[in-house]
């Protein structure tokens, strides 16, 4: 029997609270993101106003999932990972949610009508790196599957990449083509809160990777 296997024997069966409440918390963004690329596709302002509306009742669920894994950090002594890395997990997945948010209040604030295609490319690579994130977090229950978490991190970390460029040509595009100071600014914000989302994204894939190399 492996050191690791023997360690999850005796962790009580109430310790392994923190594993439903991360597949919760990664669902919910998986949520976010799917609501998010809908509501750039639609072109409807009402109905996209409606999407947006959801994604803030979303993330206050995120919140509370968040502030129950505190919660339970605070509670249990005995933890199926490090601590730093339970509350690293949930502060990055927390992340994500809250630029989802941040860029969709954005939108809604500034009246931005016209939703451009670095928009939408960001709406969807924030949705791929979601479903990813999903994916690594419902292996990390029992480790068996660390080739799984490792592609998944991996692929997270390309998506972050493509964000990366999708951003730096779209905001060149605005000093070079947008005359209007204003919205100029505009964009500018919500690309940088869509993009800052995917780096969100990665920063849970580092600390997923992290406790694989500790638990291996």
């Amino acid at each position: 029997m492996s050191l690791n296997s023997i360690f999850q024997y005796f962790v009580p069966k109430d310790k392994k609270v923190f594993f439903p409440l991360f597949e919760q918390a990664s669902s919910n963004v998986v949520a976010m993101g799917t609501v998010l690329v809908e509501a750039v596709n639609s072109a409807n302002p009402a109905t996209r106003e409606e999407l947006f509306k959801q994604i803030d009742k979303l993330e206050n669920k995120g919140d509370e999932i968040t502030h129950q894994i505190y919660l339970e950090l605070g509670k249990n002594f005995i933890t199926p990972f490090d601590r730093e890395d339970i509350h690293s997990l949930a502060t990055a997945i927390d992340d994500v949610a809250d630029y989802i948010q941040g860029a969709a209040n954005r939108m809604m604030l500034y009246n931005v009508d016209n939703i451009n295609e670095p928009i939408k490319k960001l709406s969807e690579l924030i949705l791929q790196a979601s479903i990813d994130l999903e994916k690594a977090v419902k292996e990390l229950r029992d480790l068996k599957n660390v080739r799984n978490i490792a592609d998944s991190c991996i692929r997270i970390n390309s998506v972050e990449n493509q964000a990366d460029y999708v951003f730096d040509r779209a905001v060149a595009d605005l000093f070079l083509y947008e005359k209007d100071a204003i919205n100029l600014i505009k964009y500018k914000e919500i690309y940088a809160a869509l993009e800052t989302a995917t780096d969100m994204c990665e920063d849970a894939a580092n600390v997923m990777e992290s406790i694989l190399v500790k638990n291996a």
